[in-house]
């Protein structure tokens, strides 16, 4: 146990309980000692959801943007502005092109409007008034680095080529980039990347101040907002001068000003997924909110006052959840990534930011070492009693001491290795057998526990061999459920009842998926995406699918009585069931990884909750669910090829279990395939006469109207010859 131990403090291996064990002890320190205060230093401009409202969806015109610049410096006198956006592509709202084009065109030859058109020129062209405004003034602009794909125009890098030569430091492998309009760019003070390092369980601990792209560095959002505060401080790695196997001598990097120096921490380790980075640890003062927020709608309004601006930091940044820019972070579930950011410069301006140097690696090795031998040579001498007792007090005096160096001296020495050797040997003395089986259990919970109902954790710890992150190919039953007329519906409601409304319905469904042995994909807002059949196989996940479907609206018909009593709007839903090939298993990037679904069976279920709206009705499955499940009474709807398909397929609609559907039901069902087969032969006038009947019989069900009026657009635009009854849909 001791050697093994050892063995992954010295990164021989890979130990995953270990990685996350000490992510588990770094953010209870962190939890337990974040000061909780409130840093007004820093203010972030917030393109929330007020914001938006008022000012139209994002983004925003650039002169909009520009009259910012000039209200935030001459109005307000703020001393920086950093944008954790990004300006990839020109603005063309002004509608510039559309007047060039007349005058290219109809207007061709009318000087006087050419001589407007030239007079206006200036105030059309929104990139250039935005450059003329961040021109001469401490504005940093924000970009990222990523993977294939290049975008725009970087800055000059932060240190040039070699500044690391000779020293055992690898950076995040970028080889592409986002990066602002070269007009913008050229115009700014600075300009730092806004990538986090994602860890394994999707938290965001640490920022990568430098990465490397193309030999040169490059420098964070953060670093860059400090630089250009303090006027262009000149930037240099520092170097302890010690290195050996498995660890580097690069101890952080310094900022020099006439002033004095600011040293940032900054460590080489695991950047959770195999490969190492150069990061600094983030730190946190406490929940989301920890800074001044301001609505960015206020500032162009002048509804702030002078004194909440003048002198500040202001970040420019979103905590709008459709603008996708929340984090998972130790402190908080959805965390505004802006503010990630503020914590760093706040840290950095505090040198308040915890250090792992070099040399804590050979302390861990040593104190891991002291405690193996010592442990292994005492315990097999004790009685059950006494090493209970041994391995408690030296997990707690460990402890207190891990926590006192995080105090006192700002060190993170890793924890996770003393607690795993000493709990470790402890349960093996006790019982070898017992901690065997208990470890397998604890591994399947971490892989699938978030993925999958308590139920069918305890099936795959049964079933170990069936576990499998890698990625293959299964058929498999994908579902995804969507909130009818969520926008107004959140509208009508304030944030904490909407957020209630939505843990009640995705609460309720989820139980249902779960119950129906379903894996929950992801919340995508208001919007459940699931899938049946991994990671255990199934012969039955078609048909559990569709009993899921058809009992999540009978749970919807429960909470319609609910939200009713406390006086909350109506919801309806719409549903989408596809069978077919998918790639399952883990998949992503460097930076974040899911255990998720992949395929054209997977966009065809997601075409087919969007469609169903169209149909009026709100549950719509594809014909291979529908050959997979017989017992099930079904409405053919159509015979549709969707967008991103050449192939088409017939989509049905589950109407209820045979045995339990109505004649009346069944009648109406009879009526309808007939109104459908003279559609499709192109006999419109019976056809229409059918679907008006039916329309007059059953006016509840809307799906008749669609086809009365699909056959009054046919009449008049008559499909091609041999059209078989196929209908296009162009959505997503």
């Amino acid at each position: 146990m001791t050697l093994f131990v050892l063995g992954s403090v010295a990164n021989l291996y890979s130990a995953p309980l270990a990685r996350k064990l000490e992510r588990i002890t770094y953010d209870t320190k962190l939890r337990l000692f974040m000061p909780g205060t409130r840093d007004d230093r820093i203010v972030i401009l917030d393109i929330d959801e007020k914001s938006l409202k008022e000012e139209g969806r994002w983004p925003w015109s650039r002169n909009r943007l520009g009259l910012l610049m000039d209200k935030l410096f001459d109005h307000y006198g703020v001393a920086t502005v950093g944008f954790d956006v990004v300006f990839p592509e020109k603005d063309e709202s002004s509608g510039l092109d559309i007047l060039e084009n007349l005058g290219r065109n109809q207007l061709k030859g009318v000087a006087q409007f050419r001589s407007v058109l030239e007079k206006l020129r200036p105030q059309l062209e929104y990139d250039r008034v935005l450059a003329s405004k961040i021109k001469g003034r401490p504005v940093v602009l924000g970009y990222y680095f990523t993977f294939g794909s290049t975008t725009g125009a970087l800055p000059e890098p932060a240190l040039p080529g070699g500044a690391f030569a000779g020293h055992a430091v690898a950076f995040m492998p970028f080889d592409g980039y986002g990066g602002n309009l070269p007009e913008l760019q050229k115009n700014a003070a600075s300009a730092g990347h806004f990538n986090p390092v994602v860890d394994e369980d999707g938290m965001v601990r640490r920022l990568p101040m430098l990465v490397e792209y193309q030999g040169a560095y490059y420098e964070s959002l953060s670093l860059a907002v400090v630089r250009t505060l303090l006027g262009g401080a000149k930037l240099a790695p520092v170097f302890s001068g010690k290195s050996g196997a498995g660890y580097s001598d690069v101890d952080g990097l310094e900022l020099q000003t006439a002033r004095g120096s600011l040293r940032i921490p900054a460590n080489v380790d695991d950047d959770g997924f195999g490969g190492k980075a150069l990061s600094t640890l983030v730190p946190y003062r406490g929940k989301s909110h920890s800074f001044a927020y301001v609505s960015v709608t206020d500032v162009l309004h002048d509804r702030v006052a002078p004194e909440a601006l003048h002198d500040k930091i202001v970040l420019i940044g979103t905590s709008a959840p459709g603008l996708q820019d929340l984090r998972s972070t130790p402190v908080d579930a959805t965390y505004p990534g802006v503010e990630a950011h503020a914590n760093m410069i706040a840290g950095i301006m505090d040198q308040d930011i915890k250090q792992k140097p070099s040399f804590m690696l050979g302390a861990e090795f040593v104190l891991v070492l002291l405690l193996g031998v010592a442990l292994s040579l005492l315990l097999p001498r004790m009685t059950p009693g006494r090493i209970a007792l041994a391995a408690g007090g030296l997990l707690l005096a460990v402890t207190a001491f891990d926590f006192w160096l995080w105090r006192s001296a700002g060190l993170d020495l890793p924890l996770a290795h003393s607690l795993m050797l000493v709990s470790g040997l402890f349960v093996l003395n006790m019982s070898y057998g017992y901690f065997f089986e208990s470890r397998t259990k604890r591994q399947i919970t971490s892989l699938f526990g978030q993925y999958v109902p308590a139920a069918l954790v305890e099936e795959l710890s049964k079933r170990p061999e069936e576990v499998s992150m890698e990625s293959e190919s299964r058929e498999m039953t994908i579902l995804f459920s969507d909130v009818r007329g969520f926008t107004s519906i959140s509208e009508q409601l304030d944030p904490r009842e909407l957020s209630h409304l939505m843990n009640e319905f995705l609460t309720a469904f989820t139980r249902v998926i779960h119950r129906h042995r379903g894996t929950i994909d992801k919340y995508m807002g208001d919007c459940i995406m699931a899938f049946w059949g991994a990671p255990l196989h199934s012969d039955s996940h078609a048909r559990d699918a569709v009993y899921a479907g058809m009992e999540m609206f009978e749970a919807l018909h429960q909470l319609q009585q609910e939200f009713k009593a406390r006086g909350w709007p109506e919801i309806r839903m719409g549903v989408g069931i596809n069978t077919g090939k998918v790639v399952v298993g883990n998949m992503g990037s460097e930076v974040r990884v899911a255990y998720t679904v992949m395929g054209d069976a997977v966009n065809l279920a997601s075409r087919l909750e969007s469609i169903s709206k169209e149909y009026r009705i709100d549950f719509v499955v594809g014909e291979a669910t529908r050959a997979a499940v017989p017992g099930v009474v079904y409405r053919e709807l159509d015979l549709v090829r969707v967008k991103g398909k050449d192939k088409p397929v017939a989509i049905y609609e589950p109407v209820g279990l045979e045995g339990k559907v109505g004649p009346e039901v069944l009648e109406e069902l009879k009526l309808y395939h007939q109104a459908l087969r003279l559609y499709r032969n192109q006999e419109w006038d019976k056809a229409e006469q059918q679907f008006i009947s039916l329309q007059r019989m059953y006016p509840k069900n809307r799906l008749y109207q669609v086809f009365v009026e699909r056959i009054a657009h046919f009449r008049a635009n008559p499909p091609e010859a041999g059209w078989g009854g196929v209908y296009d849909w162009h959505i997503k």
